[in-house]
């Protein structure tokens, strides 16, 4: 049994009525969720769920486990009212899509580093690489190309490449094609400006912080 995961069909929605599938003691899923659970880096959505407060959201397998306050009323088949906080979310997508345009275009222009983590919270986003250097000697050509495809307002598309199993992308036309099963805003322009911070984190990792201006 999985729960079905309404905030990839539409990112933008912040209110749904589902049924309450399982209870056990804080924890419930449900059959239908705007709620995402933490994965890819991308923290999971605070809100409510029958007007109990999410504590934790954990995604195993194709199950989102929600974890409310304790001393909760909520029983199995019970429709309730979720709802998420909206900023959170739209802060998170468009850090999330500023994040991910920041790493295509250094796989693209700086021969594909390794990736070794990434990290998309509220207040910023990061990825981290295997790197030689200073990896600030390159924010400068790699901020050009980045507002261009902001400020270009490009569509992106996002959909199942495997519906059975989850699989999902990002596809912008001339740019790239990119796994990614996170909340996706739907056009570049939505980011507004970013600015970049370096950070050595020692032997050979350097780590590009990403912020949102506005």
């Amino acid at each position: 049994m999985s729960v079905k995961k309404i905030f990839w069909d539409n990112p933008y929605l912040t209110k749904l009525e589902a049924k309450v599938t399982r209870v056990n003691g804080n924890v419930i899923t449900l059959d239908q969720t705007i709620a995402f659970a933490f994965s890819g880096g991308q923290q999971s959505d605070s809100g409510t769920i029958g007007g109990f407060e999410i504590i934790e959201a954990k995604k195993e397998e194709k199950e989102i486990f929600y974890t409310i306050r304790e001393k909760h009323n909520l029983i199995p088949n019970q429709n309730v009212i979720v709802i998420i906080d909206w900023e959170k979310r739209y802060r998170l997508m468009k850090l999330h899509f500023a994040a991910e345009i920041i790493l295509e275009l250094v796989y693209q222009n700086y021969n594909h580093p390794e990736k070794i983590g990434a990290n998309i919270t509220v207040d910023k986003a990061r990825v981290d690489f295997f790197w030689e250097g200073r990896i600030s000697e390159i924010f400068p050509e790699l901020l050009n190309k980045a507002n261009n495809i902001i400020n270009s307002n490009l569509d992106i598309v996002s959909a199942f490449d495997d519906e059975e199993n989850e699989k999902r992308y990002w596809y912008i036309e001339g740019f790239a094609k990119v796994p990614c099963g996170g909340t996706h805003i739907r056009r570049t322009g939505e980011i507004g400006p970013i600015s970049l911070k370096r950070n050595n984190l020692g032997s050979g990792k350097e780590r590009i912080e990403i912020y949102l201006k506005s």
